[in-house]
Parts: structure tokens; sequence; C-alpha cells
């Protein structure tokens, strides 16, 4: 097992939810605030606001919606979760994929670890498998087990989260042999695209949208992490993370630790930012996902400029319970948003919430940066955190019980993929053309 960085990093400065206080003349003081949720918040708002006063090129809103929505999201959560002990919405729920606890199957090989190093091992796998996490397309499919001794098949996210399982249960994101239940710097560098193909069983008549913008992004990964054994360790694992917010002094949890979650974000937007592509930079800052809006309004340099950084918040959810599996208690979940992806976003379009200015948007392909695909993200935001509390009434639950994170599970993603299948076979509301690093 790979032992504590011996050189702990500080958390990250950006940490904070409030970005008034830095320099946005500045490219790196203007990231700073494009990489707060408080930012990805008052922007939203303020794009849902002018669709609402007939401002929006692209969208008007239909709040006698919001009702019946809230009245479908609910009934889905009942459905789902009888008891309603709703869990986060979370990497961790694809690995429970067709009723199989796969997270005991990787805990039996933990048995003599120590609870840190658990902790390194689940966030090495849920940061792997969430960037392998950005749309399947409608015709991949992945098999689990043998055709003549009850396999299952998965497509879709579970079909990713069951197919990213096993590729990190085989070694293939470790560099070493004898260590194979890791993700390291080295591994990832050297990461083939025909095997990250095979492990996920791609071909002609299995295709994998994005393919190769996956296995670009997880070299990246690899460099960025080389980069920084200050906080990925001398092997460059992202479980270094752990030690970096919780443990930088010692290899024991202390039994009052605790972390923000957006300072878990905030962690993973700065020592991560090399990894996205690079066309979304402020003076070779690189922002990630977040993408020019012309009707988007701030400070200085961050004008224009709507963030988001689903990815990031989907890792980010998918380490809540690594962390606290650790005994370490997570403070402020809703400091993070609901994420902007194409279920959420069709949820509001399926349920009337989102209509058309103009249906012939229908018939095209957009791109992540193309402006109605930016728009409808931030709507899809501002309309979540709108959404929540009419679920908790319908649900009699206070934000306590279910927190955004549990609204997201129970909840809109769930509804927004039924209402997908009920109207068109399962695919989104709009055509996107995706590389694998977005959606």
């Amino acid at each position: 097992m790979t032992a504590t960085p011996a050189t702990p990093a500080t958390p990250a400065s950006a940490a904070s939810t409030t970005p008034s206080l830095a320099d946005t003349t500045h490219p790196e003081g203007a990231a700073d605030v494009l990489r707060t949720t408080t930012a990805v918040r008052e922007r939203a708002n303020a794009l849902v606001a002018r669709a609402r006063a007939g401002q929006s090129t692209w969208f008007t809103v239909n709040d006698a919606a919001m009702a019946s929505a809230a009245a479908e999201v609910a009934a889905v959560t009942r459905s789902n979760y009888p008891k309603l002990a709703i869990p986060y919405h979370s990497r961790w729920r694809h690995f429970e994929a067709g009723g199989v606890d796969r997270k005991a199957a990787l805990d039996s090989h933990l048995a003599q670890a120590t609870a840190p190093e658990r902790a390194r091992t689940y966030i090495d796998l849920a940061v792997v498998s969430v960037l392998l996490d950005a749309g399947a397309g409608a015709d991949w499919k992945y098999t689990e087990g043998r055709i003549d001794s009850g396999a299952q098949t998965f497509s879709r996210s579970e079909g990713l989260g069951v197919a990213s399982y096993h590729a990190f249960m085989a070694g293939l994101f470790s560099s070493d042999r004898n260590q194979p239940l890791r993700v390291d710097a080295k591994g990832l560098r050297g990461l083939a695209a025909d095997h990250l193909a095979a492990a996920f069983q791609v071909g002609p008549e299995n295709p994998l949208v994005g393919l190769d913008g996956r296995v670009v992004l997880l070299r990246r990964l690899g460099e960025t992490m080389a980069a920084q054994p200050e906080v990925f360790g001398p092997d460059g694992r992202p479980g270094g993370l752990f030690d970096v917010l919780i443990s930088p002094h010692g290899p024991d949890v202390a039994p009052t630790a605790d972390v923000a979650a957006h300072d878990i974000l905030s962690q993973l937007l700065v020592s991560l930012s090399g990894i996205w592509p690079a066309a979304n930079t402020l003076g070779g800052v690189p922002l990630g996902d977040c993408w020019r809006h012309p009707d988007v309004r701030g400070e200085g340099l961050t004008n224009r400029w709507m963030p988001f950084h689903k990815l990031s918040q989907w890792l980010t959810y998918s380490l809540l319970e690594p962390f606290e599996w650790a005994g370490v208690k997570v403070r402020g979940l809703d400091a993070l948003t609901g994420l902007p992806e194409y279920r959420n976003g069709g949820l509001f379009i399926d349920a009337g919430v989102l209509q058309f200015k103009d249906p012939n948007v229908l018939r095209g392909s957009w791109k992540a940066g193309d402006e109605l695909i930016v728009e409808w993200r931030a709507l899809t935001v501002a309309l979540l955190d709108e959404l929540a509390p009419l679920v908790r009434h319908d649900l009699k639950l206070d934000a306590a019980r279910m927190p955004l994170a549990c609204v997201l599970e129970g909840g809109t993603w769930a509804t927004g993929r039924v209402l997908a299948q009920r109207l068109r076979g399962g695919t989104p509301p709009l055509n996107i053309v995706s590389d694998g690093t977005v959606f």
C-alpha cells in the first residue's frame, strides 16, 4: 500500500464559497471566482430570471408545470426508495447496479487495510470511474459475467460504472502488478486506447461515444498527478486527496475529523484543472467546464463566463461516502449545486417547465459550448434549487433528511430517465455531440 505523502499540501486556497475577495482583473483571481458554486448559482439564477422576463433567445419558463414536475419526482422517489431512506447521488449507486454489492467484493480485498488506506482506494476507484462517466451513447452496452451463467447487461451510466469497476479490479489503472487495486500516475500515462476499449467491450457493433476523449482525459490525469506529489503522493494517486484534506500530519483519522463539501470540490478544481480540454482558458489559466454566454454578467474577466464544473461536482458527490466511511463528517452538502446534465435538464424539458421558442432546435446537433446548451444547463441548475423544496414538501421530508444530493438521487436524475424512456426510448431531448468530457 502507498504511504501517506511525505510532504503534505495545504488544502486548496479556493475553498471558500464566497468569491468576492478575488481580484477579477487577473486570470487567477477570475478563475478563483469561477471555481465557486456561488458563481454557478448566481449566474444560473440570473439567466433563469431573464428567461422568465421573456428575454431568452431560446427558452420560456412555464412555472405552472413545476408542481407536476415535483409530483413526478416524488412518485419516482417513493418507487425507488419506499422507506425514503435515500442515499446520495453518487457513482457508488452504479456499483450496485443489478442488485450486486460490488463494494463488498472490493472490501474483501481490503480487510487488512487501515481506514485511511481504504479511503484512498475508494477515492482512486471513484475518481477514475467518474472521469469515464460522460455519456455512453444509445448503442453501447456492457455484459457482466458469462452468458451461460446468468450474465447481466448494463447500458449508459450503470454500464460505465460496472465496466470501470471491473477494469479497476483487474488493475488496468495501476502500474504495479503486485498492487492492482489502485490508480497511479504511471498506470494512467501508459493507458492504451485499445486496452480501455477491450475493458469496456467496445467494438464495431458496440460503439462507445467519446472513447478517445476519455483516454486523453485519463492520461492528462496521470500527468497532472505526477506533477503534484505534494497532493497526490510519490506515486501520483487520486487517493492522496484524502491526506491533503483530512490527515496531512499522519496516517490516522482524528475522531472529530470533518471537511466541507465545497472544500473537496475546490481541491479538485485546483489540483485537477490541468486535465480539462485547453479551449476554455483565461490568460492561460484552464477553466474546465465553464463556457461563454453573451448574457452572463460578472466582474472583471469573469464577465460572460458561465461555470458549471459538472464532472467535478459529480466527483465530489461520489467522494462524500468514501470520506464518511473513513469516519469523517462532511459538512455543507447543499453548497454543491444540482448537476447540469441531460437527465436533469431533460426532466425540465419533458415535464414542460422549459419550452423552446423555436421547436426546430430539436432537429439540430449541438456542442457543449453552444449558447443553447450553456443556457439549458444554467436553467437546469437554477430550477433544481427551486424544485428541491417542492419535492421535499410532497415527501414530507426536510432538507436535513433530504439534502440536494438525495433529491438528485431519489430523484430528479431518475425521473429525467423515466420521462426520456417514456417519450423517446431513453434518448436525450437534444442531440448533443459529446467528446466524453462534459456529458
